[in-house]
């Protein structure tokens, strides 16, 4: 299994061209956001694994020269973001775990079990969710299954209906996916139109249109799935790091 981290974000709300520092690369505790999600994907080797960076690509680069990397010139969405890495996966035939460089607090188990409930159920894709218990739903995709419990697609909180909004199943942006088969779906992706952005999660249910095998795996607590955004975040989450 190979692996590609989201890091090309600029941070708008972090005040990234101010403070000359990717949003990747703001610190918690001490350390970058992108060490972290290194730090608990140890279980895939260096050589496999491939940053994602655009702007202020050469903070992130000099900070870690041993990784393979793409480059996404323009920020044109997540799907957008994949297509970029196309070609340091050419020669690959294999599965792909894709995570986000701004969430910190994901656990290596949490990654670990959706690498082994991808491969064991042998899927084609497999979405990690998470099951909000209680509290106000954070606004993430909801994970919309059927009446047998298959994974039938996700729905952004924007587009969801009033009943998919009550739904406590969310897809938390991170996967693991055929290699071969993903970079197929990805050719089939539309721009949004209302921001002109190409999005990872249509590649689920386009899958699905082709008769591969998708799944959702719902693991882990929600607090792990905190991404950061606004300064307010980077203080929660250096608070629960801190616990």
């Amino acid at each position: 299994m190979k692996l590609l981290v989201m890091a090309a974000g600029k941070g708008k709300r972090l005040n990234s061209e101010a403070t000359g520092i990717p949003k990747a690369m703001r610190k918690a505790c001490g350390k970058p956001l992108l060490h972290y999600i290194l730090k608990n994907t140890e279980f895939i080797k260096d050589e496999d694994k491939v940053l994602i960076v655009g702007f202020m690509k050469d903070v992130i680069l000099d900070a870690y020269p041993e990784l393979a990397h793409a480059y996404q010139a323009e920020q044109k969405g997540t799907g957008h973001a994949v297509m970029c890495a196309a070609d340091a996966f050419a020669d690959y035939d294999g599965d792909i775990m894709v995570v986000n460089g701004d969430m910190p607090l994901v656990k290596r188990e949490t990654l670990e079990k959706l690498a082994e409930y991808h491969t064991a159920n042998k899927n084609d894709c497999t979405i990690l969710t998470c099951t909000q218990k209680d509290g106000e739903i954070m606004p993430y995709g909801r994970i919309v299954r059927d009446e047998n419990g298959n994974f039938v697609c996700v729905t952004e909180q924007k587009d969801a209906t009033e009943e998919e909004r009550l739904i406590r199943e969310l897809n938390v942006g991170m996967y693991v996916f055929d290699s071969k088969k993903l970079f197929e779906a990805l050719k089939n992706v539309s721009a949004s139109r209302a921001t002109g952005e190409y999005y990872i999660t249509d590649v689920p249910h386009i899958m699905k249109k082709m008769n591969l095998k998708v799944d959702a795996f719902s693991y882990g607590d929600i607090d792990e799935f905190i991404g950061v955004n606004t300064e307010e975040d980077l203080k929660n989450v250096e608070r629960l790091l801190g616990e």
